[in-house]
């Protein structure tokens, strides 16, 4: 097994958990979309190993064995892997506590109600803009209407919370805070802001492109509270602020490029081809698709502690901002 090279210079000394209680699971690294700071074309190959449907359960399965508690699923493009349904029926069957997906939204018009069936819980959609023509430019082809039907349909079968990520890009989108926010709140959504990050395509552009988070929600400032920014618990990296008008309303940042979230992080990612990563910013890990494959739950969990002794500290390693993390596919690992 594959094990970590350069972070165990920054592995801590003592692990506060342990295991992690959060892990992304990339189930495809296919994509059919091509955002400007997530891959460099359409054409720039795909992964032949991904895990089958029977591997995939097993490992959801090590996963909750090892004392995970929360599931998310990604991809590349997770609502293009024939085994969506499956595996979110399967975390639900096996009891994960939260279960949620990111999508780019393109089909949830056929998959949003079944996989609300399936026992999914939590949604994030990506939506880099709200005009049609900027949105085909970001995506490289992706077709706005498409995705707002889906989001449509996403909202009638009643998930628990539905978020929108919007990956701010200076001359390009920045100029949509205001009207992405309002549309979110308008429809009982939670728009969330991120930094371009200095990771795959994001480390060609991002010197030129990226809007510190300080600098959007002093943009938003008329809409928001004087409060301080705060994380939700056991909820990932975004800082949230709530309306100036309505306290149920709120808006969420995610650094990455002019801070990082290292420190308290808690989670694994799998990707898609079965290898347990500690970290975003590194294609490093230890291999977990063999035991997948083989229908053992016990060694995935033996696997997932191992990886787990191998998470950075926080205080040294400096997640999206080392050199490892340009060299990183995002849709891989799953962002």
């Amino acid at each position: 097994m594959p094990i970590l090279g350069e972070l165990e210079r920054a592995a801590s000394a003592e692990v506060t958990a342990t295991s992690p209680a959060s892990v992304r699971i990339s189930l495809t690294d296919r994509c059919d979309l091509a955002c400007v700071y997530c891959r460099p074309s359409r054409s720039d190959g795909y992964l032949d190993d991904r895990l089958d449907e029977p591997a995939l359960h097993t490992l959801i399965e090590g996963l909750l064995l090892a004392g995970v508690r929360r599931l998310r699923f990604t991809g590349g493009e997770p609502l293009l892997s024939p085994h969506v349904v499956g595996a979110v029926a399967r975390a639900a069957e096996l009891g994960a506590e939260d279960i949620a997906l990111t999508t780019n939204g393109t089909r949830l018009t056929k998959l949003a109600r079944p996989l609300r069936a399936a026992g999914l819980k939590r949604l994030t959609l990506s939506l880099d803009s709200l005009d049609p023509l900027r949105f085909e430019r970001i995506t490289r082809g992706g077709k706005l209407e498409r995705v707002l039907d889906g989001l449509a349909e996403a909202r009638a079968v009643g998930f628990d919370e539905i978020k929108l990520n919007t990956v701010v890009l200076r001359g390009e989108n920045d100029d949509e805070l205001e009207r992405i926010t309002l549309f979110a709140w308008k429809h009982g959504l939670v728009p969330r802001f991120i930094e371009v990050m200095p990771i795959a395509e994001g480390a060609r552009i991002v010197a030129e492109r990226l809007v510190p988070a300080a600098e959007i929600l002093e943009r938003l400032a008329p809409w928001l509270s004087a409060a301080r920014p705060a994380v939700d618990p056991e909820r990932g990296p975004a800082k949230y602020v709530a309306s100036r008008h309505d306290p149920k309303l709120r808006v969420g940042v995610i650094t990455g490029t002019t801070d990082t979230f290292c420190k308290g992080c808690d989670r694994l990612r799998v990707s898609a081809t079965g290898v347990l990563r500690p970290c975003l910013a590194t294609d490093r890990g230890v291999g977990a698709a063999t035991a997948a494959r083989a229908g053992d739950p016990a060694l995935i969990a033996r696997t997932v502690a191992e990886a787990w002794k191998l998470k950075p500290d926080g205080d040294v390693w400096r997640g999206c901002t080392e050199p490892t993390a340009g060299d990183v596919s995002m849709r891989a690992i799953g962002g």
